[in-house]
């Protein structure tokens, strides 16, 4: 085990398994090219060890030239691609081989296949020695490819976090073994609120309430507040990819946490699927998602209460209160047999003392 920065990192792949990795690539190469002299074209900054090792492999004349771009900042991506070093213009009608460390989504791949579609050379292949099949969109064809991986955070042989890590000659993954991501169902008076807060100091998560994201950002006017209410105040709904960008910067400004309570995001199954994507962009996941299950007509009586202390409209009217756990029916049924699907949905019991619905849910949470 070993740490960079905030996060510890385990064994993944070692020595010699890269390197039989990347003299798989250079024979492949070879066996398509020893009748021509090829220019190889290094990705900077994470491609360097494996375009020298490559080299030292390539049994052929070839030439070489390097090219930087950058679209990771931490665990994640950006999504923006920039253009730092450019490739050099002579090499037209000549055969190009780019070489990349990792392709995992094919954002920097997109780039470089634009950058070269506005040369005039003879062909271009791309070749990666680590491969990311499951989140890689399939826009182009990766002709050789070294290792296929899973969708874990990697680092060592060029690779970085922050900057840390390049020099590893192994490969390490992301330590995520004690991370616990959660989504909290609930009508109107479960006592989610409630249950969070325990839970977060429990098992050091953050909760993430959207309401209270959505009310921090509009409030201290960031420019995602701006956008939210602009929308908000022309009566549309908010889309989906501002909330999740909001929710991104809420997991970004808490990397030290344990995991992370998702409060009220996500309501569909549009957007339950956008948070995994997102998650899984950090190497992460939704371990369960918990519903605190109760009568409706004892959370009547709990909200009708709870109206009467804090003054709140929709917590004194009963018709009101029903139609919103008819919208919390509607919307939440296809949330449930999207995550039993995915074996993740537990049903726990809502009713009982504050500290015994506690316990109830910490039972859950220790078994994952």
């Amino acid at each position: 085990m070993i740490k960079l920065h905030d996060k510890y990192f385990e064994p993944f792949l070692n020595e010699a398994e890269i390197k039989a990795a990347v003299k798989k690539i250079a024979q492949e190469i070879a066996a398509d090219y020893k009748n021509e002299v090829p220019i190889f074209v290094g990705v900077l900054n994470g491609a360097f060890m494996f375009v020298s090792d490559l080299l030292k492999e390539y049994p052929h004349p070839c030439e070489v030239t390097f090219v930087k771009l950058s679209s990771y900042h931490g665990l994640t991506s950006t999504g923006i691609v920039e253009t730092l070093l450019d490739v050099s213009e002579d090499i037209e009608g000549r055969s190009i081989i780019i070489l990349e460390d990792i392709i995992d989504t094919g954002r920097t791949l997109q780039k470089l296949v634009h950058l070269f579609s506005k040369t005039h050379v003879k062909e271009f292949k791309i070749a990666s020695l680590f491969y990311k099949s499951e989140i890689y969109n399939g826009e182009y064809t990766i002709d050789y490819v070294g290792l296929e991986i899973p969708t874990k955070f990697i680092v060592g042989y060029g690779l970085d976090y922050n900057e840390l890590g390049r020099n590893l000659k192994e490969v390490y993954q992301l330590n995520q073994t004690n991370m616990i991501n959660l989504v909290l169902f609930g009508k109107p008076g479960a006592g989610k609120g409630t249950q969070a807060g325990f839970l977060k100091e429990k098992y050091n998560l953050k909760h993430i309430s959207t309401g209270d994201v959505f009310r921090y950002n509009i409030k201290n006017g960031t420019e995602l507040g701006k956008l939210a209410k602009s929308y908000i105040d022309d009566g549309d709904l908010v889309p989906d990819e501002v909330t999740i960008k909001m929710l991104q910067d809420e997991v970004e400004k808490n990397q030290d946490a344990a995991g992370f309570i998702f409060d009220g995001f996500p309501r569909t199954t549009a957007q339950a699927q956008a948070l995994d994507n997102f998650l899984e962009s950090k190497d992460m996941q939704v371990n369960a998602t918990i519903a605190l299950e109760a009568d409706d007509e004892i959370l009547i009586q709990r909200l009708l209460e709870r109206g009467k202390e804090s003054g709140r409209s929709d917590d004194q009217d009963e018709n009101k209160i029903r139609n919103r756990f008819d919208e919390y029916n509607e919307k939440t049924a296809p949330l449930k047999d999207y995550y039993q699907n995915q074996g993740k949905f537990h049903s726990v019991n809502g009713i009982g003392g504050i500290a015994e619905i506690t316990e109830r849910l910490g039972k859950v949470i220790d078994e994952l």
